[in-house]
This record gives structure tokens, C-alpha cells and sequence, in this order.
């Protein structure tokens, strides 16, 4: 490898001013992890982050399932650059590893093909009557936690150790494919090397596991789940991952996308039901955490805030290895109080 390669995958971060744009994925599944990306950006690290109540989806797995077409989505996605150029902001902040993959594909083909950039411009026009200008930077959630990773250390009195043992905990991380296989340049490491993960576990105390499957795809691949007739193949790669990992017996497992996160963790249960087991010697499963709520677990949120309990997979090993100061029995609970506990799995440990 070239010794200045490095330089060619790293990314400069604005420190302030965002325009911050929602995950369809994420709000359905997790909405927790961006209420806690909102609070970490505002309240502990004071930055300005603004969000338009108008902003949509951006279509992305409409587009990548062939429903939607390329003018459509430019369409859609001018219209969210638009809210952001009348809001007066320049930073554009993605939550979604797919959207931000569609962003960087779009701005790639505006600049290569001047003319379609033309024609979106008009569209947006004649259909709402807006104009926009293209951000001065696009980041993903993942990127500005990275970038303030010290920042967030400084207010916790938590590093990924065991509390018990004194050993760093051991960590697996998947990148998302969005984020660092379709634009490499995009995203700090390429590639081959993303470091916006390992580098958050690392800086916190932890250990990374590189274990074989690392890079291999979660399985989503949108046409492998939206057609019930091929999840079997969407499955069938995060049991890859999964058979690859379990024989480190990682703590937790680490994403930054809304995705990802729903296939490792959800998985998880249909494996087990399917064939009787679990990738844990405990029969608890891996917790799987998105880098939000990692970050809000390092500075001391509620889990059951945090939306944790929304996980297929328990998160309490997680927490009680980390000497974790939270509420077991609260787990459930709706506005204070005891609602109706769910069904439990018939293998997966809750």
C-alpha cells in the first residue's frame, strides 16, 4: 500500500451548522438512536442542528427496487436540498447509510452530467415552485460521532471495559455498503479500511475483532428482502457473518446502518427459532447497537430511552459487563408504568 493512500480516505468534518435529515428505516425501527443523536449534538456538545418537519424519505429503496425512477429521486432530493438552502444551511447531515449513498451518487452525476443537474433544477420548479444549491459537505451520523469522539469521552465516566474483569470488551463492526463500497472516497479508511466504527470503538476503551466475514454484506440488498422468495438469501449471509464472528464470542456488535442493524439483530431470532441456536454461549445472542446509541450509552442515557428494548436481541449483557447503572424491571414500561410484557422467543433468551 502506497504510505500516502491514508490521506486519500480521510474526510473533512464541519464542526457546526447541520442540516439533519431522518432515516425512514430508522425512525420505523430504532427511533430511539436519533432522538439520542439530536440530544448528544445539542445538549452535550452545544452544536446547532436543524431539521425540517417537511423533509421526506429520500426514496432510496423505492429507487434501488427499480419502483422509483433517477428523475424521481433527483426530484425528491432537490426538494430536501431546497429546505436546506431556505433554511440558510450549507452542512447536510444523513442519518441513513442508504440515503447517504444516494445523496453522493446524485451530486456525482450532477457534476459529471452537467445537463441532468439542469433538468432536476427545472423540475423541482415547475413542481414546487423552490430552488436549491448543493451542500458545501455531506456527512453521515456515523462521521460526526467519529469526529467527536474525544468530545463525548470527555463527558463520560465509561470506557468499553469489563467492569468485573478490568479487559476491554470485545467488539465486532459492520460498515454499511452504502456508506463505504459505492463512494470509498465518501467515508473515512475507503473501502478496505473504514475506520468510522473501530475507530469509535478504540477510542473508547475497546477491542475490534477482525474476524474473516468482516466486510461481507449484511444480506439486506433490498430485492433480497422485499421479495419474501428471496429473504432465504438475505438470511443465508448473515448467518455467514454470524457463523464467522461467534467463534471470538464478541460482546457486541457495532453498525452505522439502519439496515444492517435490523438484519443482525433480527436474524438473530429467526436463525435461532429456525435451527435451535445462538451465536453466544449464553443463548442471549450478540447485542447489536448503532453508533448512536453506543454514544448514548457512553454518556449515561436510559437504555429503555435509548429505545433498546425495541431490539430483538437483549442488550442487558451488554450493559451489566459495562457496571451499567439502569432499570431492569422498567424495561416495559410505558410513561412510568408496567404495560403488557411481548411473547417470548422459544430459543433466543430474553
Amino acid at each position: 500500500m502506497n504510505p500516502t493512500s491514508w490521506k486519500d480516505y480521510q474526510k473533512q468534518i464541519p464542526d457546526d451548522h447541520f442540516f439533519f435529515v431522518r432515516s425512514c428505516i430508522r425512525q420505523s425501527l430504532f427511533p430511539g438512536a436519533e432522538s439520542a443523536m439530536l440530544r448528544i449534538m445539542k445538549d452535550f456538545l452545544h452544536k446547532d442542528v436543524y431539521e425540517d418537519p417537511r423533509h421526506t424519505t429520500c426514496t432510496g429503496i423505492g429507487y434501488h427496487s427499480d419502483v422509483v425512477l433517477l428523475e424521481t429521486i433527483m426530484t425528491v432530493v432537490a426538494r430536501q436540498l431546497a429546505l436546506m438552502t431556505e433554511a440558510g444551511y450549507k452542512n447536510l447531515l444523513v442519518s441513513c447509510v442508504t440515503s447517504f449513498g444516494i445523496y453522493l451518487e446524485i451530486f456525482e452525476m450532477w457534476h459529471n452530467f452537467p445537463e441532468k443537474l439542469e433538468d432536476t433544477r427545472q423540475s423541482l420548479l415547475r413542481a414546487t415552485g423552490r430552488e436549491f444549491e448543493i451542500p458545501e459537505s455531506i456527512v453521515h451520523t456515523s462521521d460526526v460521532i467519529y469526529h467527536f469522539r474525544d468530545e463525548i469521552a470527555a463527558f463520560s465516566n465509561l470506557r468499553l471495559v469489563n467492569a468485573e474483569s478490568g479487559l476491554p470488551l470485545k467488539a465486532v463492526e459492520h460498515v454499511g455498503c452504502h456508506y463505504a463500497k459505492i463512494f470509498p472516497s465518501g467515508g473515512f479508511g475507503g473501502a478496505e479500511f473504514p475506520f468510522v466504527l473501530s475507530g469509535l470503538i478504540e477510542s473508547w476503551g475497546g477491542e475490534v475483532i477482525d474476524y474473516p466475514e468482516r466486510r461481507h454484506c449484511c444480506g439486506f440488498g433490498f430485492r433480497q428482502y422485499l421479495l419474501r422468495e428471496n429473504r432465504g438469501y438475505s438470511l443465508s449471509n448473515s448467518k455467514i457473518k454470524f457463523e464467522s464472528m461467534a467463534p471470538y464470542q464478541p460482546d457486541f456488535i457495532l453498525t452505522n446502518c439502519p439496515g444492517c442493524n435490523m438484519f443482525l439483530d433480527r436474524w438473530q431470532y429467526t436463525l435461532a427459532e429456525m435451527e435451535g441456536k445462538t451465536y453466544d454461549k449464553g443463548g442471549l445472542g450478540i447485542p447489536v447497537l448503532t453508533h448512536e446509541e453506543l454514544a448514548g450509552i457512553m454518556l449515561g442515557m436510559d437504555p429503555w430511552k435509548l429505545g433498546l428494548q425495541m431490539h430483538q436481541v437483549q442488550v442487558e449483557t451488554l450493559l451489566d459487563k459495562l457496571g451499567y447503572n439502569y432499570s431492569k424491571k422498567e424495561k416495559y414500561y410505558i410513561a412510568g408504568k408496567p404495560t403488557v410484557l411481548p411473547q417470548k422467543p422459544s430459543v433466543l433468551l430474553v
